[in-house]
């Protein structure tokens, strides 16, 4: 697996970083928690701090506050590897913040993420990314929109529709 979800945002890596520090804490703003579960972190967002969301369990590896956080996937999920957040600045009011997942897929996984957790991964993401737009520029013209496969793979999954104030699926 190599998959990678980036966005520029129109505010100083600085701010967006900030926003990245608060993340699986009780101020988390950048999470979409309203659509998605609830990442959760046991000893807040540090190395070794160990959560997850829903089923996808991991433990942060490497953390470098307004910068970057990595996490490395949990034995036996059959997902061997890491996820990572990382913030670039872009000039002064401007930077990309980018999500890579890298890794190996066994067993069921093999199957699951091409078929269902990809979609969704990417889903959750751009989601994520519009939060983190949204809290630093205060506007979000182009929010982005679930795919027909991801409203009905979540439908399937007992998720149904967005939650969020404003939201549509």
């Amino acid at each position: 697996m190599h998959n990678i979800q980036e966005r520029t945002i129109d505010a100083s890596a600085t701010e967006v970083g900030a926003l990245l520090d608060l993340l699986g804490g009780p101020r988390d703003r950048v999470w979409p928690a309203q659509d998605w579960p609830r990442l959760v972190l046991d000893a807040g967002l540090a190395v070794g701090s160990r959560g997850g969301h829903g089923r996808i369990g991991y433990a942060v590896t490497a953390y470098e506050p307004g910068r970057r956080v990595r996490f490395a996937f949990a034995p036996g999920l059959g997902m061997h590897g890491y996820h990572e957040f990382l913030i670039t600045p872009d000039g002064p009011e401007r930077c990309r913040i980018t999500h890579t997942a890298e890794g190996r897929m066994e067993g069921r996984m093999r199957l699951m993420w091409p078929l269902v957790i990809r979609w969704l991964h990417e889903a959750l993401l751009h989601d994520a990314f519009d939060n983190v737009q949204r809290a630093t520029t205060g506007r979000l013209p182009h929010p982005a929109r679930w795919s027909l496969r991801v409203r009905v793979l979540r439908r399937a999954l007992g998720r149904g529709p967005r939650q969020g104030p404003g939201r549509t699926a």
